[in-house]
């Protein structure tokens, strides 16, 4: 890979060997000699956003599930299998997909992918191996929800963004829908998105795409073609003014979150978006950086997400970890005041230029790792956008204007469109007083 910032000398590797087989899996396969190493990824086209209200959290419990075994390789048999060879697997589940990964040997992908191949199609669900399975989703949940006040605020945001579209509930779900959750929703999930046509299967390393194929054609192709899940979802109301909410919970320090309605890949204004974010956000030099912790002093920490790698528009929302002392209204005032620079006036040519420079050197680093690379292409992939997208992504970052930068932030950083959440810190509960040791009756 060579990158010359600020220049057009850009190579971005080799574009992946693309296949589709008899049962409408996509195949990407990406040689990457430069290490003996590679790994596997199949990713499925099936997230929280293609659950229903009362099952939120069913496409992470079966994440969870697809480790308990089949026939062939019975519970924590894939996972001790993958490390005896000197590999490591793990899985994800986000609002659009899930995946699962094993980083091997590059001697080692048949064996990764024979285990992959297998639980596609050979899953079996024990309601045992559930309902302890289902207390560990739980227990997940209160580590980032309920005991964690900045993962609480982040949960209520987006569900007050969210009144209709399936963002709306976290990808962990609710207690009361880990509880109704049964046996039979699991395997109705399960016989619905995880089929090869609803996959992609990407290698990443030092493999060979000829000799690879017929491997992959005689594991994967045996597999029968699944439904295809079609999901019609409810259209996102307009928002027609801004939302505030106070959260209550124990913590040590107020915290400020402010998130807006945002397009996503499928708009060209996300690219603009994504250099607004890095001008405000990434680094100590950042704007937000300066002012709120360098300059005044009333943030311990400060920032914003955004991400145009999703099925659906999603959100672009700003947070700020309030100063023990300072005002939470000061602090939410500051980081608007951030926001109206950028509407008045856009942004220098040479903090464009830095800031394009640090997104095209993340970019070219990511896609230096095998495990990374593969990621944004399997990400690419799931949501819709194409892996094409990725190897476009520097040039439409580079076509940005100063003003695209100051248009975006007028259109969508809006106060009708602005939600805003403040955690408010509350005192930890005293604990109960035990009963006092009976006496003799004497003073």
């Amino acid at each position: 890979m060579l990158l010359i910032l600020g220049d057009r000398s850009l190579s971005m590797g080799a574009d992946p060997n693309e296949y589709i087989l008899s049962n409408g899996m996509k195949v990407l396969l990406i040689e990457v000699p430069k290490a003996p190493v590679a790994t596997v990824q199949v990713w499925y086209k099936v997230g929280s956003r293609n659950e229903v209200m009362g099952r939120a959290g069913l496409s992470h419990m079966l994440e969870h599930m697809m480790f308990k075994g089949t026939a062939r390789y019975p519970k924590g048999s894939f996972s001790r299998t993958i490390r005896k060879n000197g590999g490591i697997d793990n899985a994800f589940t986000g609002q659009d997909f899930t995946a699962y990964f094993e980083n091997v040997a590059a001697d080692r992908v048949g064996l990764a992918l024979e285990l992959e191949a297998d639980r596609m199609q050979g899953l079996l669900l024990d309601h045992s191996e559930f309902q302890t399975e289902r207390d560990v989703v739980k227990e997940e949940r209160r580590l980032r929800s309920e005991d964690d006040p900045q993962g609480a605020l982040v949960e209520a945001l987006f569900a007050q963004v969210f009144m209709s579209h399936p963002y709306h509930w976290p990808v962990i779900g609710w207690f009361a829908d880990l509880d109704a959750m049964t046996i039979e929703d699991l395997q109705r999930h399960y016989d619905t998105f995880y089929s090869p046509n609803n996959a992609t299967l990407i290698v990443v390393g030092d493999i060979k795409a000829d000799s690879l194929l017929p491997m992959i054609k005689r594991l994967f192709e045996p597999i029968p073609r699944g439904p295809s899940p079609k999901q019609i979802l409810p259209p996102e109301p307009e928002q027609r003014g801004e939302r505030r909410f106070l959260l209550k919970r124990e913590a040590q320090v107020p915290f400020v979150m402010t998130g807006f309605r945002i397009p996503n890949y499928s708009s060209e204004d996300s690219y603009a978006l994504d250099l607004l974010e890095s001008i405000l956000s990434h680094g100590k030099s950042s704007r937000l950086y300066q002012s709120l912790v360098y300059e005044q002093k009333m943030a311990l920490a400060v920032g914003a997400e955004y991400s145009l790698l999703q099925t659906d528009p999603g959100l672009f929302y700003f947070y700020a970890l309030v100063n023990p002392g300072a005002k939470i209204e000061a602090v939410e005032d500051a980081v608007q005041r951030e926001v109206m620079r950028l509407q008045n006036e856009p942004p220098s040519e040479l903090e464009l230029q830095r800031a394009k420079n640090q997104i095209e050197a993340s970019r070219v680093f990511e896609q230096d790792s095998n495990f990374r690379h593969a990621m944004l292409m399997g990400q690419a992939e799931t949501v819709g956008a194409g892996w094409r997208r990725v190897n476009q992504f520097v040039e439409r970052i580079r076509a940005v204007t100063a003003h695209d930068i100051q248009r975006v932030a007028k259109l969508y950083l809006t106060p009708d469109n602005r939600t805003t959440g403040i955690l408010i810190p509350v005192p930890p509960k005293l604990p109960e007083p035990s009963p006092s040791a009976p006496h003799d009756g004497k003073p």
